[in-house]
Order: C-alpha cells, then sequence, then structure tokens
C-alpha cells in the first residue's frame, strides 16, 4: 500500500471520525492536514488501525491536530493504534499526552462522556 486513504465518518455523538489506510507520511500527508485543520464544532477521533507506519512529518499533523482540538475547546483521540505507531509515540515521550483508545467505539464513548462532563 503507496499512498494513504482517509475516510470520514460521523460517530453516534456527532464527533469526526477520520479513518486512515495506508502510510501516513510527508508524501501522503496533506489531505490529511486539510481535514484535520477544518474547524468544526466536534470532537476528534482518527483511527490508525490500518496504519503501518508514520514518520515525524504524520506524527507533527497528528500533534497539530490534537492542539488545535485543545485550543478550540474540543476533544481528541487516537483509535486502534499499531505497537509500532505506539513504539514511536513512547520513544518521543507523547504516548502519555494523547489520548488513545482501543476501538473507535470506546473512543467515542469517553470524549462524549469528557464533554458532555
Amino acid at each position: 500500500m503507496d499512498g494513504l486513504e482517509i475516510q470520514q465518518a460521523e460517530g453516534r455523538s456527532g464527533a469526526r471520525i477520520l479513518i486512515l489506510k495506508g502510510p501516513l507520511t510527508l508524501q501522503s500527508l496533506f489531505e490529511f492536514q486539510d481535514l484535520v485543520r477544518r474547524d468544526l464544532p466536534s470532537n476528534l477521533i482518527i483511527d490508525l488501525g490500518e496504519v503501518p507506519y508514520i514518520d515525524s512529518a504524520g506524527l507533527g499533523a497528528i500533534l497539530g491536530g490534537y492542539a488545535s482540538c485543545e485550543r478550540n475547546g474540543r476533544r481528541f483521540g487516537l483509535a486502534r493504534v499499531s505497537q509500532r505507531v505506539l513504539t514511536l509515540l513512547k520513544v518521543v515521550g507523547v504516548d502519555t499526552i494523547v489520548p488513545q483508545y482501543e476501538s473507535v467505539e470506546a473512543a467515542e464513548r469517553q470524549l462524549a462522556a469528557k464533554t458532555a462532563g
């Protein structure tokens, strides 16, 4: 799989879900950045279940999305993070900062609860 495919969905709670398939790298991240930067009033969940790896540019784009959500009072979460991507998050020290969930459904439940609380 050479390129990155991105599907968008809306969760039951109204969260915006971006489902990524393929590597998130400098060569493939521009559409992803555009989607993340859209200033929508909903929580954002990024499903990484089919992302085999990300490079530093992809990590920067994810962290940019996280920071944007934080600045605008929205919740952010990563779902289905592979071991390889989790290792990268740990190496750079952001695994304890960026919320991660086992599934999109779990992310949606938790983010909706935090928004309501």
